[in-house]
Order: C-alpha cells, then sequence, then structure tokens
C-alpha cells in the first residue's frame, strides 16, 4: 500500500524545483496537493495519434503515464504483450484498476455505459455487484470512500466527466462563457469545418479580448484545472513571446476548427462536459464496441503503478521496452531527472523502441539538457513528429515528439 506521505514525497520530487517561501515554490506546492486527488477523469491526449506515431504492433511491450487510463487502455487494441503505466496520482491509480476490472466482468454495453456515459445508478449496482469483489482493497476503499456524504464511486451515477480539477476547470469554462453569453450548441450542431471556423470567430474569439479572461489566464495558477504547473506555464507564455493569452486562442482554435466536430471527442469534453449523446458517438478507443474484445482480453497484461517513472524503470529488465510514452511529464522536469530518466530509458530500451511526448512548448526540450552520450543513441523523427502533432485532436500541446532508439 502506498501511504500518504510517500504519495507527497513522490509528488514533491516531481514538481517542486523552488523553495517554500519562494512565491513560484508556493505555486508548485499548491498544484502537488492537486495531484493526491483526481486530476483527469479523462486523460487530454490523443491516443490514436500516438499508437499511429508509434506504429504499435502486437507483442510489443509499453510503458507509459497513466494519467485518466484512456491511453493505457487504448493501447489494448493493438493487442501488446504488456502495458506497464507508471502514475503519482493514487486517484488515477484507483481509475485505471477499476477499469481494468470492469473491462475483465462487464458486457460491452455495460462497460460503454459505465465509462462513455458514466451518468446511471446502473452503473453503482455493478460496482457493488460485478466489479468491487474483483478489486484489491486498496482500489476497493478508494471508491468506496465518502466525499461530502457520498461515496466516490457515485460519481459515475452524476456525469463523471463533470468531476477531479479537469472537469471543474472546464465547469468554470462554462460558466465564463455563460457569463459572456455564449452558447456553445451550434458549434455541437456544426455539420462543416467552414461552421465550426464562423462559430470560433464569431463566439470564442472574442472572448479572449475580454479583460476579465485576459487577467485570469495570465495568473500561473489559473491553468492548473489542466494541469500545467508553473514551469510548463512558462513555456507556454514564451510561445506567445511572454504572454499565454495568443498561445491559449491558438490552441483553442485548433480544437474547435481543426477537425470535424463528430469525430473529436474532446471537443465534445471541452464544450458538452461528457461524450456525445449520439448511439455510437466519438469516444477513446478502448471504448469502442469494435475494440471491446481486444480491451476485454489484454486487461489482465495492463499493470498500473503509483511510483516515480524513474524508480520504476530503473527496476525493470536491460532491452525490455519496445515504446514509451511520457505525455508531458519532461517539462516539469530538472536536468538532473531528466537525465536520470533517459539514461534508465536508453537501458531498457530493445533495438527499434521509440519514445512520444508532448511539450507545453513548440520546441523540443531534450537537446542540450540531456547528456550527448545519451541522446546520441537517439533519432529525432521530425516528420513522424509533424504528423502526430498534426493528428492530436486534444489540441493544447504545443509539440509532440518522437524518437527512435538507434542501438
Amino acid at each position: 500500500m502506498t501511504h500518504a506521505s510517500d504519495v507527497t514525497a513522490q509528488l514533491g520530487a516531481a514538481v517542486l524545483q523552488n523553495p517554500a517561501l519562494h512565491k513560484t515554490g508556493v505555486l508548485e506546492r499548491v498544484f502537488a496537493r492537486l495531484f493526491e486527488g483526481l486530476v483527469y477523469p479523462q486523460i487530454w491526449e490523443d491516443p490514436v495519434a500516438d499508437m499511429n506515431a508509434l506504429t504499435l504492433a502486437e507483442g510489443e511491450d509499453v510503458f507509459c503515464i497513466a494519467s485518466g487510463g484512456c491511453n493505457a487502455m487504448s493501447y489494448l487494441t493493438a493487442r501488446p504483450a504488456s502495458v506497464t503505466a507508471v502514475d503519482l496520482s493514487p486517484a488515477h491509480v484507483a481509475l485505471v484498476r477499476l477499469k481494468v476490472a470492469a473491462a475483465q466482468h462487464l458486457a460491452q454495453p455495460e462497460f460503454f455505459e459505465f465509462f462513455a456515459r458514466a451518468d446511471t445508478a446502473r452503473n453503482i449496482v455493478r460496482f457493488d455487484t460485478r466489479i468491487a469483489p474483483h478489486l484489491d482493497a486498496q482500489t476497493a476503499a478508494y471508491w468506496q470512500t465518502r466525499v461530502r456524504g457520498r461515496r466516490r464511486i457515485e460519481m459515475f451515477a452524476r456525469g463523471f466527466y463533470r468531476f477531479g480539477v479537469l472537469g471543474r476547470f472546464i465547469g468554470s469554462v462554462h460558466v465564463v462563457a455563460r457569463l459572456a453569453r455564449v452558447d456553445f450548441r451550434p458549434l455541437l450542431q456544426a455539420r462543416t469545418l467552414t461552421e465550426q471556423q464562423a462559430f470560433f470567430d464569431h463566439s470564442i474569439a472574442p472572448l479572449f479580448q475580454n479583460r476579465f479572461v485576459r487577467f485570469l489566464a495570465r495568473q500561473r495558477a489559473s491553468l492548473f484545472g489542466l494541469g500545467i504547473p508553473p514551469a510548463q506555464y512558462d513555456k507556454l507564455a514564451a510561445d506567445g513571446g511572454g504572454d499565454v493569452v495568443p498561445v491559449l486562442r491558438e490552441r483553442t482554435r485548433k480544437l474547435v476548427c481543426d477537425f470535424p466536430v463528430q469525430d473529436n471527442y474532446f471537443l465534445w469534453q471541452a464544450f458538452h462536459r461528457g461524450y456525445a449523446p449520439d448511439v455510437a458517438p466519438s469516444v477513446p478507443p478502448y471504448l469502442e464496441a469494435a475494440q471491446f474484445e481486444a480491451v476485454s482480453q489484454g486487461a489482465a497484461n495492463l499493470r498500473i503503478h503509483n511510483r516515480n517513472m524513474i524508480d520504476l524503470l530503473g527496476a525493470r529488465d536491460a532491452a525490455s521496452m519496445d515504446a514509451y510514452v511520457l505525455l508531458d511529464a519532461q517539462d516539469w522536469m530538472t536536468d538532473a531527472q531528466l537525465n536520470a530518466l533517459w539514461t534508465q530509458i536508453t537501458r531498457t530500451a530493445r533495438p527499434g523502441a521509440r519514445v512520444l511526448f508532448r511539450t507545453g512548448g513548440t520546441a523540443d526540450i531534450l537537446p542540450g539538457r540531456v547528456g550527448a552520450a545519451i541522446l546520441s543513441r537517439w533519432h529525432y523523427d521530425a516528420d513522424a513528429s509533424a504528423r502526430a502533432f498534426a493528428a492530436d485532436r486534444s489540441a493544447i500541446y504545443g509539440g509532440v515528439h518522437l524518437y527512435r532508439f538507434a542501438g
């Protein structure tokens, strides 16, 4: 069992770069506390873009940061030999273990209703009778614990995607939009990219000229709800010449305008606070009906750990992994942490291994920071990186980067 003190220590090691009384240090400690609870009910990276960039193949061994688990579960559709997921948030670990057990013990329509709809009392009955008996004691206790009088599992009867730090952040965006008399329903009804662009130009772009919105956006704590710590906020602002507002405007434009509404579940999460109410809406691959057999059968091959990823990789055998997905975690890291991580990645990589990660800013952050002796063993695939970035429907990041192991 991971104790609260261990969690706090791990989060501190990952996030804290400044003294406690330093202005940035205070923000870092507030941010770290958020990750002791649920941050992402849904991961905000596109697993389809990732799997295509990685050319993930059957029988491979995958290492990833879990976040809300949509990526780790979706990788099972490629039928890998194993998926090793890691996360410092105990809530994320409990969520992934819940998904694994549900995939093994529910039928496909029940699984879909549990995680794609996540808003019916039937889900609670299913948890109590079909899922909870198969959970480890720590995970069962997490979902059974009462918070303000309700068991945590009851979030799945009340619209799960409205909870967590991200869910509350999106809710606050909707409040601001209502105050500005912006109605998102016409966007969700758009049938062409031209209609989506027109909605952005008329209804969303003006919000970024609002003095109150600009003031809020320029507060470094304002993007904690997106899981963006102070160090990463500074990288976003640097892309805008020191001002984060034009960066947020452009990334919102990409989310709204570059992909059809019907095909972008990230857009639905942002502007509907859940997946589309269609019979077969755009959802992460692990929730697609056609993929359920692969997910259900492969769930036993997914392991989730509440550990620092450098330590976990350090415990693995040499040459034992084929693919690594690091999300945006490296944006948080010091040079020493980056070098420790890439030392373990290089040690555990098989010939042909790939590493994919995102950055808040546009530029690749590794050159000049990771030692040449290590980085020279990897090839940066600029073309695949550009394609992955263009295909990423989540639209929030400045870059997607793919490295291939040269041996």
